[in-house]
């Protein structure tokens, strides 16, 4: 976990969406860019990821940055999905995605679900860490690329 909680996660507004979107960019290619092209990964410029970021928030979804010295992670929450979860590559393994993890459970409204890509398996370790299990459904994005969706498990306390 950061050391002293030398962070904090805010809404993604107007005000800071360009931050947003740098981080978004640079965290999206980097996770991408063994299963695109590299034509398709130069498509996502921080412009252009600020203008799907605004359209997140346009479709209802509550996006959050945290910002540590400078911005270094995003999450979107909306009813009890949580999507866009990225952390800048060099602010990796530092607690943060399991912060933005955290704090985006808690702001889902029933039980907390995510997509992972099956390529991503630091992601799919932190999930499970966290305790969320796969349902078993899959989105196929190709013979080879698909997406797993996971819900988090409620802890069950012990009978006595």
């Amino acid at each position: 976990m950061p050391a002293e909680k030398a962070y904090h996660i805010e809404p993604i507004t107007e005000r800071n969406i360009a931050e947003a979107a740098n981080v978004h960019a640079a965290s999206w290619r980097e996770s991408h860019k063994a299963i695109c092209t590299p034509e398709f990964i130069a498509l996502h410029t921080a412009s252009r990821q600020a203008e799907y970021l605004a359209n997140e928030m346009q479709k209802g979804k509550r996006l959050f940055l945290l910002r540590a010295a400078r911005p270094v992670g995003i999450v979107s929450v909306q009813g009890s999905l949580i999507e866009n979860l990225y952390v800048l590559p060099d602010e990796q393994r530092k607690g943060y995605g399991t912060a933005l993890l955290d704090y985006a459970i808690g702001q889902c409204s029933g039980v907390p679900t995510l997509g992972v890509l099956c390529t991503n398996q630091n992601a799919r370790a932190l999930y499970l860490r966290r305790g969320f299990v796969e349902t078993g459904k899959k989105i196929k994005y190709s013979e080879t690329l698909f997406e797993l969706e996971m819900r988090l498990e409620p802890v069950k306390k012990p009978i006595f």
